[in-house]
């Protein structure tokens, strides 16, 4: 039974400036795990507030970070093309010290509510899916749902060694998620990120979908398949159960 839960727009101090974020916590007493949920390029959107909402539904306080808050304040976008180029245009904008900084600070934010444990993970889509590569490299995070992440073997985001070179750098569970049919992520870069995490030893599992498309989770794009999203999610809560055996 999913549980009731409180919606609020809330700021968080990071270095270079405060950045807003939607935080999600179950109504009534308790003390839950963490969830940082990373955003597509569209901002935290209709569909990224869904996801929080339904992470904290689960027993988690939830919280998604506006990482393109100081130059795209309160971006909602949806998903024609114009959306995908405006976006593109914002991600590029971004660097991975930045994103990690602005991560740790919500992770600090949530440290400081009643309602938190000190057990975290974190979700990401999309460009989010990436940056959750990243985010995994954070002491706190003991478990990353990555999300159709493009280039993670390719680049890092403002520039340098692609996001794959910080592998050993994990520091708990990864679970990744990709669809066959995305063209944006060709089978060689998953099976390089497979091998690098091998490699590594970082426990992980890797689900490719028959069929499935870039996007596939998010049921407000033509790109959603419904049989990937429910099979990805139902590993999702799997992952995330880590957190409270670890009480």
């Amino acid at each position: 039974m999913p549980l009731q839960i409180v919606t609020q727009q809330v700021k968080i101090e990071s270095t270079a400036a405060p950045i807003s974020a939607h935080l999600a916590i179950p109504a009534g007493s308790g003390q839950f795990p963490g969830i940082i949920v990373l955003q597509e390029i569209f901002g935290v959107n209709t569909h990224i507030r869904a996801v929080t909402e339904r992470i904290a539904s689960l027993g988690y306080v939830a919280i998604a970070p506006a990482l393109f808050d100081r130059f795209a304040p309160g971006l909602d976008l949806g998903y024609t093309g114009a959306d995908v180029e405006l976006g593109r245009s914002y991600a590029q904008k971004t660097s991975a010290s930045q994103l990690l900084s602005d991560i740790q600070a919500a992770i600090d934010y949530l440290k400081t509510l009643p309602q938190v444990q000190p057990h975290f993970g974190c979700v990401g889509f999309c460009f989010g899916g990436h940056v959750a590569y990243l985010a995994a490299t954070l002491p706190d995070i003991a478990v990353t749902a990555s999300f159709y992440g493009a280039g993670i073997t390719t680049y890092t985001p403002g520039g340098g060694e692609p996001s794959v070179s910080q592998t050993g750098s994990i520091a708990g569970t990864m679970y990744m998620f990709f669809g066959m049919d995305d063209r944006s992520i060709p089978p060689e870069q998953i099976a390089q990120i497979d091998a690098a995490l091998t490699q590594n030893n970082i426990p992980h599992q890797i689900w490719q979908y028959p069929g499935a498309e870039h996007g596939f989770n998010c049921d407000l794009r033509a790109s959603y398949n419904s049989t990937a999203a429910e099979s990805a999610w139902q590993h999702v809560e799997e992952l995330f159960q880590q957190l409270t055996a670890t009480q």
